[in-house]
């Protein structure tokens, strides 16, 4: 029997300040790099996908304060224009690593974008590398690929940077269009990659988990689910069948009713913040049911969950994260 219990966190900004820093904001970064440590290593997962890390410097303070828990760090190589990343923290070493960035060719890809002047611009790569690692845990040889794809939060281009308001409400429908296909490209993208690694013949275990910037049930969340049908909580999923060994079955409807989100926006709760796993990971018990892994969003970290809007400015200086951390345990 092996025993893996993994978590995502979207840690929102966790950037390092500088030398010449004010002594305020390194505290707060301190108190930030604390109050992450605490969590995690209350929840004790086995590794952690991390969205939203300003660069190996706050990773490594940050693997500092979980106190030589999680001695092996990871972290992507592409950056998204404000410097956050996504990274793993495990307690196993990593066997293996690889980026994924690059737009394979395809017509689902074949997306523009607008430069400050409003002409059209290819797109070729998505806005944040997502990351691949390979790891033993309990015996177990696993796959995991964390991502962060792009926000619904809409920002114009303008010389010399970008703006939170559009010019008008053509700039406005235009960047909300080309925010919706990037994210969807960016699903696709995951997903090309993804069926590699399922069709492989010598097959890993894979998970897939990090900020998937909409709910489970928006289309760009199902590009990757895979074949439609049998998902968790359908009369099919205790049946295996020919599409299940290229399937990812989303843990989402696996959550307390009560903390079935990791997000909350305008009031509004969301599950953003999701994980996905392939059959292997919920073998046939003794009643010929499909077991399925202990889930939770973690919404009570630290008091209530913020609610945010749509200006990130004016979080600059908050400690708890906006996002509720969530994490799986699988017995197999």
């Amino acid at each position: 029997m092996s025993t893996v219990k993994i978590m995502t966190w979207n840690v929102e900004n966790l950037f390092k300040p500088g030398p010449a820093a004010e002594l305020a904001d390194r505290q707060r970064f301190d108190q930030k790099c604390a109050l992450l440590a605490t969590v995690i290593n209350t929840a004790d997962p086995d590794a952690i996908a991390l969205q939203e890390i300003g660069g190996e410097e706050p990773l490594h303070s940050l693997q500092q304060a979980l106190a030589g828990n999680y001695p092996h760090a990871t972290i992507s190589a592409f950056p998204d224009h404000r410097g956050i990343r996504v990274a793993f923290l495990t307690k196993q070493p990593v066997e293996e690593r690889s980026d994924i960035v690059d737009f394979p060719p395809g017509p689902a890809l074949n997306i523009y974008d607008l430069n400050p002047s409003g002409d059209s611009i290819p797109v070729t790569r998505m806005g944040r590398g997502a990351l691949y690692i390979r790891l033993t845990i309990d015996g177990l040889v696993i796959d995991i690929i964390t991502t962060h794809l792009k926000s619904k939060l809409l920002t114009f281009p303008r010389q010399g940077g970008s703006s939170f308001a559009p010019r008008d409400e053509a700039e406005r429908t235009q960047v909300a269009g080309i925010a919706l296909h990037k994210r969807t490209a960016e699903a696709v993208t995951l997903r090309l990659h993804m069926n590699d690694l399922l069709e492989n013949a010598n097959r890993i275990p894979l998970l897939l988990l990090g900020d998937m910037n909409d709910v489970p049930h928006a289309q760009t969340s199902l590009i990757l689910y895979g074949p439609p049908g049998s998902e968790i909580g359908t009369r099919g999923f205790d049946i295996p069948d020919q599409g299940d060994a290229a399937r990812l079955f989303n843990l989402a409807p696996l959550f307390p009713a009560d903390r079935n989100y990791s997000r909350r926006y305008h009031g509004r709760d969301e599950l953003l913040d999701q994980i996905f796993a392939s059959y292997e990971f919920f073998p046939l018990g003794q009643n010929n049911k499909r077991q399925t892994p202990n889930v939770d969003s973690l919404v009570d970290f630290q008091d209530q969950l913020a609610s945010i809007g749509d200006n990130p400015t004016v979080r600059v200086d908050e400690i708890a994260p906006d996002h509720a951390p969530v994490t799986a345990e699988f017995i197999l």
